[in-house]
């Protein structure tokens, strides 16, 4: 055992040293371009500087106290033109060739875009000014939180990804409990008429089938011989007969059928008015790796020494993997109810102030800021911030995360 460990741990490692090559490999190849962008000019608004001879523009992003919105600061010669007298259109050409059209208007010393200009800040800006009857043209990358990542990399690192779409999410009350025999789980078997034990067919820890013959017995009085059947299938949890005994009127021995258990869930009082027979329970039980789902079937008139009230759901442990007394936690389901759009609370990433979530077009991932709704299971309900049937990276999104954050590229603010 201790050789197949030390092997496994000697595979891992290469495979590790592997996958870190091949990253850097196909990093270095998608990001190598990166390495040629010059820090952009910045002027006095904070915004990027766009020069063609001694004619100037700031194209910055205001975003103190309104949604984000780009706004023109213009000068000659170091001197502020006079926003009327510009005429500005930008074109915004995001991943998946989505293009923003913005046109502006002056207020005060500055031209003023006429949409917000929403997250994330990516796009390919191309900026037309025109002045006196001269046009002026601008073009260039303004890239934020997105990535180009190999479809044969991504699969090495098995990235996933899934579609945006409506889910049923479900809101539930945890609870506690523990594994019970039903109530007719158990036969003890007896003597219908007392006399000697000829035969023993069984043995305790022995399963049983019903109809199957467990002992024989000769009756005193008669002297004649009869087959004591076994009434349900099980096991033999007990047993105190033996053969050339007497059978008297004792228990001679127990069955037990563990097909079907019981789950008793303790519901307090703060949960018990949410909660309703026939409701889905969604199980763990302690030492099992397995979830599977049941209903309420019934409850206990009384209520515990806890003050909770015990409800019951049948849990099928045809395959024997449970046993009497495990402790089980439970999900009891109290409502149902569909969201527009979810993604998969796997998918989850910070980047900056936001949350976000990577969205995947071709071989480019870029960032979706989102805003969040209710969570249910391995779901998130989304507000704001990506579109239905976006497709997005669902398993493994901090690698893209990680890669993004060695660009380390940031937007115009």
């Amino acid at each position: 055992m201790k050789f197949k460990a030390i092997i496994t741990s000697l595979l891992v490692t290469q495979l590790s040293l592997a996958v870190t090559s091949f990253s850097y490999i196909a990093y270095a190849g998608d990001h190598a371009h990166e390495e040629k962008v010059e820090e952009a000019e910045k002027g006095p608004n904070n915004g990027r500087m766009l020069r063609e001879g001694d004619f100037a523009i700031e194209l910055a992003i205001f975003e103190k106290g309104v949604p984000p919105e780009f706004r023109v600061f213009a000068s000659k010669a170091g001197k502020a033109i006079p926003a009327q007298k510009l005429e500005v259109n930008i074109t915004l050409t995001r991943l998946g060739n989505v293009v923003d059209d913005i046109n502006f208007i002056a207020e005060g010393e500055y031209l003023r875009g006429d949409m917000e200009v929403y997250e994330p800040h990516s796009f390919v800006v191309d900026l037309s000014v025109t002045y006196q009857g001269k046009s002026y043209q601008w073009s260039y990358e303004n890239f934020e939180g997105r990535t180009h990542i190999s479809e044969d990399l991504a699969k090495l690192m098995a990235i996933q990804t899934e579609l945006v779409s409506s889910q049923i999410l479900a809101d539930s009350v945890k609870v506690f409990g523990k594994l019970t025999l039903p109530a007719n789980a158990v036969r003890h078997i007896s003597a219908r008429f007392p006399g000697e034990i000829k035969t023993m067919n069984v043995a305790f820890g022995e399963k049983v089938k019903k109809g199957q013959t467990l002992l024989t017995i000769e009756s005193n009085e008669s002297l004649q011989s009869y087959q004591v059947i076994a009434p349900i299938n099980g096991v033999i949890t007990y047993q105190e007969a033996g053969v050339g005994e007497q059978s008297g009127e004792q228990t001679l021995l127990t069955i037990t059928n563990t097909k079907t258990l019981l789950a008793e869930l303790n519901v307090f009082p703060m949960q018990q008015s949410k909660v309703k027979l026939g409701a889905e329970v969604n199980f763990s039980i302690t030492g099992s790796k397995r979830t599977f789902t049941s209903k309420l079937n019934d409850m206990l008139f009384n209520v515990n020494a806890q003050q909770a009230k015990v409800y019951r759901a049948e849990i099928d442990n045809s395959l024997g993997e449970f046993n009497v007394g495990q402790f089980v936690s439970a999900d009891i389901i109290v409502d149902r109810y569909e969201v527009p759009l979810a993604v998969k609370s796997s998918a989850l990433q910070s980047f900056r102030d936001f949350t976000v979530v990577f969205a995947k077009v071709g071989q480019e991932y870029e960032v979706r800021m989102l805003e969040l709704g209710r969570k249910s299971g391995p779901w998130v309900e989304v507000l704001s911030g990506i579109n239905a049937g976006t497709k997005y990276v669902s398993e493994n999104s901090y690698i893209i995360k990680a890669d993004i954050d060695k660009s380390g590229a940031s937007h115009d603010h």
